[in-house]
């Protein structure tokens, strides 16, 4: 272990910043691509079949959990972090101590949800925008997710938490695992024994549990810093406050992503469910482009974290400046390769003619902002980076919360259908903008202090 963590060190303080940044950007983009293909896999084979009801189904579904992966994933961030940071420090015991606390809150916040969506399904699905056209579609596909859920928390966080230990290349092949599991089960499941809904949900909850299984074996087999032994975690429990505090801003961001998500489908049902699968549609369709930015920001987090705490000024502005430009420019090209192929992209999940043709519209302006929102995902990493957890979780309500949900109901208005997708084209630009100023502060004030130390 110590020669890894020396390794890291040099990869920290001396490789050159372009080796250091995809040394760490690159596996974490391949597994934020993973989790895209597995997110996409269930519409994609639904939209054989042709049914737009079911597309649908699985549109309104889908932000309920999103909001229960968000605690997951703030868990899951935090526990990564401060696992890192035992480690690093020699303090073992605390190491295993935080990664049993974020497996056993995964599992029983799991159960808890499940209980939740089980017993009040429908209530749920018509707040979320069901109608009665798709509403026993949504129905069954709930129920059956529900009874994952617990399965579905635990892989998201313990993905994460292998990060703290080093162990990328493990929790790349977990994800590996459970995504093409999915995939070979989603066309037997829909499109040969004809279940539909059903057997995406299926599919999903099976991937889930194997990455699951994958994850476990690796903490109780090869981790020497890690465990799941409830007696680790009944050391300190209070340190899951610390570790929810620290994943924060990453959780706030996919919880308003799961409203706004929930808010966007209310407006859309007033125009059809064709709307509804058309907007889940080019959703997917763009996920892509942002879901790669925001993977390259989350993997280079630990080296501006390092050089920001090393006060290497020269260091952390080069590697600021050179993954601005790395996420410009990804976003540029996806961007431009997305609307030309906007045809072929919409036609994977979408068979109905007149819901595909409103699909390419609304894909046009999810898209517009695209090159720069790698400058929001920059921002908001080099905050947590810092430790200004204040400032991170102001930044991550911007985008989805504070500017995004207004402006679904505003823009509606002044555009009808055209600018429910109008309005996530403005936030995406308004919160990069906010978000870089706050950025700036945040170095100046680095600079600062150590120009007051010299």
């Amino acid at each position: 272990m110590k020669n890894q963590m020396t390794k890291s060190e040099v990869l920290f303080r001396e490789k050159p910043v372009w080796t250091a940044i995809f040394s760490m950007a690159v596996p974490s983009c391949i597994t934020i691509l993973v989790m895209v293909i597995y997110n996409m896999a269930d519409m994609f084979f639904i939209g054989q079949l042709g049914d737009t009801s079911q597309v649908a189904a699985i549109s309104v579904v889908s932000p309920v959990f999103s909001l229960v992966t968000a605690v997951a994933t703030m868990v899951g961030v935090g526990g990564c972090s401060v696992i890192a940071n035992a480690t690093g420090a020699g303090r073992a015991d605390d190491a295993k101590t935080y990664a049993s606390l974020c497996c056993w809150f995964s599992i029983l916040f799991g159960i808890i949800a499940a209980l939740i969506l089980l017993l009040g399904t429908n209530p749920i699905l018509k707040i979320l925008g069901a109608n009665e056209e798709f509403m026993n579609y949504a129905s069954t596909y709930m129920k059956i997710l529900a009874f994952g859920a617990p399965f579905m928390l635990l892989s998201t966080v313990l993905a994460t938490v292998l990060r703290g230990d080093g162990a990328i290349k493990e929790g790349l092949i977990g994800n590996m695992v459970g995504t093409v599991l999915n995939i070979i089960l989603d066309p037997i499941f829909i499109l040969v024994l004809h279940k539909g809904v059903a057997g995406a949900a299926v599919a999903t909850v099976i991937g889930n549990m194997v990455s699951s299984m994958f994850y476990l074996h690796y903490i109780i087999k090869k981790s020497a810093f890690l465990s799941i032994s409830p007696r680790d975690a009944k050391r300190k429990p209070a340190a899951l406050l610390h570790i929810m505090a620290i994943g924060l801003p990453n959780g706030i961001s996919s919880i308003l992503s799961g409203f706004a998500s929930t808010f966007s489908n209310q407006l859309l049902a007033g125009y059809g469910t064709n709307a509804i699968a058309a907007m889940a549609a080019s959703g997917k369709a763009t996920m892509i482009i942002t879901m790669i930015q925001m993977g390259i920001c989350m993997g280079t987090q630990p080296l501006m974290a390092y050089n920001y705490g090393a006060k290497n000024l020269p260091r952390l502005k080069e590697i600021l400046k050179k993954v601005g430009i790395l996420t410009f420019v990804l976003g540029s090209f996806v961007m431009l390769a997305s609307f030309f192929a906007r045809h072929a992209l919409i036609s994977m999940f979408l068979k109905d003619s007149g819901a595909a043709v409103m699909g390419e519209n609304l894909v046009i302006f999810l898209m517009i902002a695209s090159p720069v929102v790698g400058f929001y995902y920059l921002s908001t990493n080099f905050l947590q980076a810092s430790g200004n957890a204040l400032a991170a979780t102001v930044v991550s309500v911007l985008r989805q919360g504070i500017l995004l949900i207004p402006g679904l109901y505003l823009m509606e208005r002044l555009m009808g259908l055209i600018g429910i997708a109008a309005a996530h084209t403005i936030a995406d630009a308004l919160s990069a903008l906010i978000a870089v100023a706050v950025c700036i502060w945040q170095y100046r004030i680095l600079k600062n202090t150590k120009n007051k130390t010299i």
